[in-house]
């Protein structure tokens, strides 16, 4: 198991089937809200807390649990109420609320804006680390412009079985940007192409270590 700290109010937590067979739960158990699965998000939260300093006592805390397509399970836990706002309450941390995403997918043109390039790269970082390939999408670029990063992404395969871990993924870096097809003919005018050629694997193998 691999816990990993986004910022102050949000981990990530990766598991494969070896982690759930330590902790002695099958796959459907583990994605349901059984007193099983509770328990042992749960345990988890106590794990992140002694690991990364991850306090989650008192607070409202929400889980959004991902299925990806190389049998691995990502965990992004974020923590709602900060404790000064529950003083008067009696409120003690006994269920989670746990979110599975449901990305929706836009197979024409898609573009999703990064604030600087050490997003991009992380983006990238985590789409290794999970066994990207290529395939998504007929083509991949980069531009930049007004100092952050937009990928642009056309033609998206939904048929393929990883298009909607990276759709959910990806939403852990970047903010997908409204009207699509408006904001690229502005970012081809205005904007500066970075990578061209499939810029998912050309950051892979230049960035990614």
């Amino acid at each position: 198991m691999k816990i990993e700290k986004l910022n102050e109010d949000k981990i990530r937590i990766t598991l494969n089937l070896d982690d759930l067979k330590e902790k002695d739960i099958d796959f459907h158990t583990f994605m349901s809200n059984s007193i099983e699965s509770q328990e042992i998000f749960l345990d988890m939260l106590n794990e992140a807390e002694e690991k990364v300093g991850f306090v989650t006592d008192d607070y409202r805390v929400m889980i959004e649990a991902l299925a990806m397509s190389d049998g691995n399970f990502i965990l992004t836990v974020t923590r709602l109420t900060p404790p000064e706002k529950e003083k008067t309450s009696t409120y003690k941390r006994k269920k989670v609320n746990i979110k599975r995403k449901s990305p929706n997918i836009n197979k024409n043109k898609t573009i999703y804006c990064f604030k600087n390039f050490d997003n991009f790269c992380e983006f990238c970082t985590c789409l290794n680390n999970i066994g990207y390939k290529s395939g998504i999408a007929k083509t991949i670029k980069l531009y930049e412009y007004n100092d952050a990063y937009y990928l642009v992404l056309t033609n998206i395969d939904s048929n393929s079985q990883f298009t909607k871990s990276f759709c959910s993924l990806i939403t852990e870096f970047a903010q997908f940007v409204n009207n699509s097809s408006l904001f690229e003919c502005k970012l081809i005018e205005y904007g500066k192409l970075i990578m061209k050629n499939n810029a998912l694997k050309t950051c892979i193998k230049h960035f990614v270590h």
